[in-house]
Parts: C-alpha cells; structure tokens; sequence
C-alpha cells in the first residue's frame, strides 16, 4: 500500500481489534505491500488488511480453518474473536494468532521439506475450490500485452518472458502427473519459524491446484533434495515458470511489491542466462 493508505490500512485494523474488545494501544507494520500485516499491540495479535475489492479473505479463512482441524501447519486464526473476516473503512481485516519467532537466519531445508509434505498431506485431505497453476501464466501473458500496464519493459525483455511463458505453458499443460491442492507460494517469506508451534504456512489466498513440483519451485533448491519422489525436470520448468511469472509481476507499474524493480531487473539476468542454454 502506498502512503496515507498504509496509515488508514492500519486505522482501520486498530479500530477494528478495539471493537471486539481486545487492548490495543499500538500497532507494528510488520509487512507492508499490495497488504499489510500488522502486529497489535498489546493484545498480541496479528491483523492482515486489504482494500475491500482486492481480497480472498473469506477463501483464507474457511480454508485455514479446515486445515488446522486436519493438522496441517498452518497458522491459526485468533481463538479471542469470531473466525470471519471484519470490514472497516474500505478494508477487510482477518485476525490472527501472533507466533514468537525463533529468530534463526534461515529454516534447515530438511525442516522445511518435512513441514511442506505435512502442508501437502493436509491439503489432500480436504476439497476446497482453486485455480490451476498454469492460469498465472496466462495472467502474466495479459500483462506482457498490456504496454499501458508495462511501459517501462524493453521490448527484447518483453519477447523473452513471453517466449518463456509460453514454451512452459505447453510443457506444463502436458505434463501428465498427479495435481492437487497446493499453496501456490511457500516461499520463505511465507514460512514461520516459530518458538512454540514449529514451522507454519501463512497466506493461503494463493492456493491453487497442480503438481507439487510448482510448491516446490517457489522454495530454496536444497529442500527438493529432502523429499522424495519428486520429477527433476517437472522442477526444473517449474522453476522457471515462477521465475518468468514472478519477473513479469514487477514490471507492473502498479507493482507495489517492496524493491520490486531491482529484484525484475536480477531476475531478467537470470532468465536471460537461462534462455542462452536452450
């Protein structure tokens, strides 16, 4: 979010916490981008807000709940109020549980790969409704042919994500394997590695079906090596696929996404690496 937003965003979730009658005196921005995440404080609790006409919240919390009731780890709405999603001053805000982190650098890969294939477990357990994953593809290719919304991509860039797009998307669209529900994106940034509850997923809203390879495309290289079963070269495309996606994002000029355009302009090297291999 962006500025006067940013402040409203967390107005909007204070007042709301307040409402139902938790303590809050103040709030920490823990994580600010197309939504914000915040920590309320003193009643310790973490609220996530959107702009109302930009949201899943109601998707994320039915399926959060129905992860946890199976034993999944996922992060758990907060048991002081009502499991639902609260609207304010054109937000939506969920309220979840506040985790204590253990503060280490980095998850060990053979954690994360076990906690990952518990996620999968779970979400195999349940039916709930989701896109495919090759639809990002064809959101990417929208934005790709959308100059207006991409104005600042060299042309020569733009012909490399789309030549990229669409060799994956025939690939994947043939890939055969089994698909199932998945997170869409448990990248780190998505993983809590927390002191009492271990490690937990957050931000569900990105779920979708396919391969578990596309999961595992979106976490670092060493946890594949932990789990078995698993297509090397489905992982492979799927890599790329994320990295051709992901890079596409960041040219949106409404990319809001915190260094967003440096982080394009690395990931483009790497892609134009990779396409001098082929």
């Amino acid at each position: 979010m962006r500025g006067t937003e940013s402040a409203r965003a967390l107005s909007a979730a204070m007042a709301v916490g307040s409402s139902l009658g938790l303590r809050v005196d103040d709030a920490t921005v823990l994580h600010d981008s197309n939504k914000l995440t915040a920590r309320l404080l003193p009643c310790d609790v973490l609220a996530r807000v959107a702009p109302v006409d930009d949201q899943v919240a109601d998707f994320e919390v039915g399926l959060a709940q129905r992860l946890a009731a199976v034993g999944s780890p996922v992060a758990a709405l907060d048991p002081r109020v009502q499991p639902r999603v609260y609207e304010r001053d054109g937000f939506v805000i969920t309220l979840w549980t506040y985790y204590e982190p253990t503060g280490a650098p980095s998850v060990p890969p053979a954690d994360y790969a076990r906690a990952l294939e518990r996620l999968h477990a779970g979400m195999r357990a349940v039916d709930a409704p989701a896109p495919h994953f090759t639809e990002r593809i064809a959101r990417a290719q929208d934005l790709l042919a959308d100059r207006d919304r991409t104005p600042l991509l060299a042309a020569a860039d733009r012909e490399l994500l789309g030549n990229t797009l669409r060799r994956l998307g025939r690939t994947l669209g043939e890939h055969g394997g089994d698909e199932q529900l998945l997170h869409g994106e448990p990248h780190p940034g998505n993983v809590l590695d927390t002191k009492d509850a271990g490690l937990l997923f957050v931000d569900l809203e990105t779920c979708c079906r396919g391969p578990v390879e596309f999961d595992l495309a979106h976490a670092p290289e060493e946890v594949a090596t932990h789990c078995s079963g698993i297509d090397k070269d489905l992982l492979a495309a799927c890599r790329t696929l994320v990295l051709a996606v992901v890079t596409t994002w960041r040219w949106d000029r409404d990319d809001e996404y915190p260094d967003g355009r440096r982080m394009g302009e690395e990931w483009l090297d790497q892609l134009r690496t990779e396409s001098g291999r082929h």
